[in-house]
């Protein structure tokens, strides 16, 4: 394959990374204040857990929708990292280097589920990883954001702010994640990061609709449906 090849490849999947990635890996407990919320220790080390592509809604998509097991959907908005170039044990110094640009990401999370699932002792597969569990927004160059430590990320429902963070407040920086997360699994260009939500994550219902953006950067909009029937 030329060089020209495949700089094309790795753009387009990068550019339509929830056709075309492979994975999402999510970071847990990436702000402190969330993490008190909802009284979990602060980490020692990054939490991780993985959305398939199935995850993936965009905003003209399917609405968003509990699955049939859960009776309490949270919202977590959070900033995604769109690999760009494949790598393995990625350095620090040469992580900003593998990113291709970001995306503004819900984590939805079956947060009844969740607690059930860590009251067991159990991974949190069922709460995290449902079909439509992670709407995501368009790709955004990572030209456009200089500086993804410097953002504000928000999210409001039915018109109330429910979430307001600053990525500066992440306790593990993207250049650590990468080489953290890379260090376990190959990171694959179109693979999406989640880095973390701040403080305010709760539960929606249905007819609620979602917004939430990057200040000055983007903004999406969802409407809850009806949860999944149960099969």
């Amino acid at each position: 394959m030329s060089a020209a090849t495949a700089a094309t490849t790795t753009a387009a999947a990068a550019l339509r990374f929830w056709e075309r990635g492979r994975k999402a890996v999510c970071v847990g407990r990436n702000y402190a204040e969330h993490a008190r919320e909802l009284n979990n220790p602060l980490p020692q080390e990054p939490v991780l857990f993985l959305k398939p592509p199935t995850a993936y809604v965009r905003e003209q998509g399917r609405p968003l929708r509990a699955p049939w097991f859960c009776s309490s959907l949270h919202h977590e908005v959070e900033l995604g990292v769109v690999v760009g170039r494949a790598g393995s044990c990625i350095s620090q110094a040469a992580a900003m280097e593998h990113v291709a640009g970001y995306a503004l990401c819900l984590d939805m999370t079956a947060r009844d589920t969740q607690e059930a699932c860590k009251s067991k002792g159990l991974p949190w597969t069922l709460a995290k990883a449902f079909d439509g569990s992670c709407p995501v927004s368009d790709f955004i160059p990572k030209e456009r954001i200089p500086d993804p430590h410097d953002l504000n990320i928000w999210l409001e429902v039915n018109g109330q702010r429910r979430q307001d963070g600053h990525t500066s407040n992440m306790i593990f920086s993207i250049p650590f994640l990468i080489n953290y997360i890379s260090s376990i699994m190959t990171l694959e260009e179109g693979d999406l990061i989640l880095t973390g939500t701040p403080s305010g994550v709760a539960a929606v219902q249905e007819g609620d609709e979602l917004v939430a953006g990057i200040s000055g950067v983007v903004t999406m909009r969802f409407r809850v449906a009806a949860r999944a029937p149960r099969p």
